[in-house]
Parts: structure tokens; C-alpha cells; sequence
């Protein structure tokens, strides 16, 4: 997989306003089987991994990463249009089934992905700024769940968001956006606290995801600029927690 991946996101500071605990023995640094990566001073600080971690409590999940910065504070600029529109995220893939979310079974990698996307706003059902108006928040970052696959029209040995085909109806969850790609707004916000990053996922069988293999990265995408298939592709990689998507972790 390495090759794979590798081969393959403006300073703000509008972090947001959700924070974590703010107790730093919470963070993925300090918890006992994160994936830990050595700090990099050739990356931005903002998306260089310290460690990746995920663990349960009951049915809730939580997906955490520190930053070697203050995770989410850099933003893309916006170009203006969804043509070419930039994505920067901080994203955890999984060993686990993309059924296990409600897309359609063994169709790629399942990942849980925090965004920040300026030109668009992929979330209908959530007005994350709270201003009344619910297709206007594409730069809040929010998450996702996409399911990647090896994608050779997005560059040679390239990662993309899965594409459905025109007159494909594959199985999507209940909060599916309705863009042509394997993705879902399921709405849980990314919460921040300096350099960490965490995301509370709730799973109607957690105990199903037990023993489940994860990683960590951090990443640019782009949307095609003739907003056709391959619709968005990641276009570089910024960190990979175990530096070769081995997806070492272990959900405990």
C-alpha cells in the first residue's frame, strides 16, 4: 500500500468553536496503542501527525489525531467555483466495510474524514455556522465518511472518493449528500483543542467494529475541473501516521 499512497491539504484563525476536553493526557499522543510518527519540520505543522488514535466507550467511537501545530488552522483558499474547488482533511482510514455505515458492502476503504472546503457545501441537512442557512458552511470543517479507491484517472497509483457510474443506484446511507460519490454527511462535529483533532461517532453495534485496523492522514483533494468522474481525487499527501497505511491500530 505504500506506494499507493504515497504516490498519491490559508492560515485561519477560525479553528471553530467546538473544543475538546482540554486536558492533554486525552490527546492521541498520550494514549497506549496509538500510531506514532516522528515530528517533521518539511511539513506544515497544522497536518503533521504526532499520532493517530481510535478507541470505544459502549456505542460511541472516537477517532482522535495529534497535530506536530494547531490541528485545523489552515484552511483552503477558495477559487471560486466547485470546478477545481480545493479540499484539505485530516482523515482515518479503516479496515472495516463500508456496510457497516450504509454504503454499498466491499466497494474500497472505508475512512472517517474531517473537511474544509471553502467553494462548496456537501452538507444539506447541517447549518454548522448556525446563521439560518444550511448550504453555507463548506469552509466549517465537518465530516464524512468516503469510501477511497485506487483510481489511475486521478494520477498513477492515486487514491479517489469512489464514483457512481451514471444509472448506478449502489446502496448510500440515509444522510447521503446526493453527489455522485460514495460519501455521507452523518454530521458529527470535529472537535478541536490546540493541536488535536477528535471526532465522536456514535455505531448502533460498536462492539461489531472491535479489533477493526485504522491509520491516519492528512491530505489535499480536488474536485475535477469538469466536475465529471473521477469527481475528487486526492491530489497530495501530507502525513501518513504509520508512514505507510498499514493501518496498524487496532479499535479496542
Amino acid at each position: 500500500m505504500k506506494p499507493l499512497i504515497l504516490t498519491t491539504i490559508a492560515l485561519s484563525l477560525g479553528v471553530g468553536s467546538a473544543f475538546a476536553d482540554g486536558d492533554p493526557k486525552s490527546h492521541a499522543l498520550h494514549q497506549e496503542g496509538a500510531i506514532k510518527s516522528a515530528a517533521d519540520s518539511s511539513k506544515a505543522a497544522a497536518f503533521d501527525i504526532l499520532a493517530a488514535h481510535v478507541h470505544r466507550n459502549g456505542r460511541t467511537v472516537t477517532f482522535h489525531m495529534t497535530t506536530n501545530g494547531v490541528a485545523g488552522s489552515e484552511k483552503p483558499e477558495p477559487v471560486g467555483s466547485l470546478g477545481g474547488a480545493p479540499v484539505l482533511s485530516y482523515v482515518w482510514p479503516t479496515s472495516l466495510d463500508p456496510s457497516i455505515v450504509g454504503f454499498e458492502g466491499k466497494t474500497g476503504i472505508l475512512a472517517l474524514a474531517a473537511t474544509s472546503h471553502p467553494d462548496f457545501d456537501d452538507t444539506p441537512l447541517y447549518d454548522e455556522d448556525g446563521d439560518g442557512d444550511p448550504a453555507n458552511d463548506g469552509t466549517k470543517w465537518h465530516s464524512h465518511w468516503v469510501v477511497l479507491t485506487p483510481t489511475e484517472a486521478c494520477g498513477e497509483g492515486a487514491l479517489g472518493v469512489r464514483d457512481i457510474p451514471k444509472g448506478e443506484t449502489p446502496k448510500m446511507p440515509a444522510t447521503w449528500p446526493g453527489l455522485p460519490i460514495f460519501i455521507d454527511s452523518p454530521g458529527f462535529t470535529p472537535l478541536f483543542d490546540g493541536p488535536e483533532i477528535k471526532i465522536n461517532v456514535s455505531f448502533a453495534d460498536a462492539g461489531a467494529i472491535a479489533g477493526a485496523g485504522y491509520d491516519g492522514v492528512t491530505s489535499a483533494l480536488k474536485v475535477n475541473a469538469n466536475v465529471h468522474a473521477p469527481l475528487l481525487c486526492i491530489t497530495d499527501v501530507f502525513d501518513v501516521a504509520s508512514g505507510d497505511l498499514s493501518l496498524p491500530g487496532k479499535i479496542n
